[in-house]
């Protein structure tokens, strides 16, 4: 099994949670975050007054996938979140060694 940890803008969340279902990946976490990378943040006026934002909203999503679906929760991440600008996220991929499902006791991949 794999955790597929993947950061993206916050208004792509809808779109990647529906390319996921249509995947086959049947759930998620979702956490408000604040980042950033080479975007470095950014400038903003409010009432007249410039001030710069240095970290920027972003989403951070959380998935426990079987190692067969990895690449496919993957590509639907990465060509949904995708609009070629920057500060469009990342996308990581870590091992998981175990996983239970509290209510059942079910572990391994019949726990995700």
């Amino acid at each position: 099994m794999k955790l597929i940890i993947a950061i993206i803008k916050p208004f792509k969340l809808d779109a990647v949670r529906e390319a996921l279902t249509a995947a086959g990946i049947e759930g998620m976490t979702a956490s408000e975050v604040k980042g950033f990378g080479r975007q470095k943040g950014q400038t903003e006026i409010y009432r007249g007054a410039e001030y710069e934002v240095n970290f920027l909203p972003k989403v951070r999503l959380e998935i426990v996938v079987d190692d067969s679906n990895v690449s496919a929760a993957c590509d639907a991440i990465q060509t949904t979140a995708n609009s070629d600008k920057i500060g469009d996220g990342k996308i990581f991929v870590l091992s998981v060694d175990e996983a239970i499902r509290i209510r059942t006791g079910e572990t391994g991949a019949a726990a995700v």
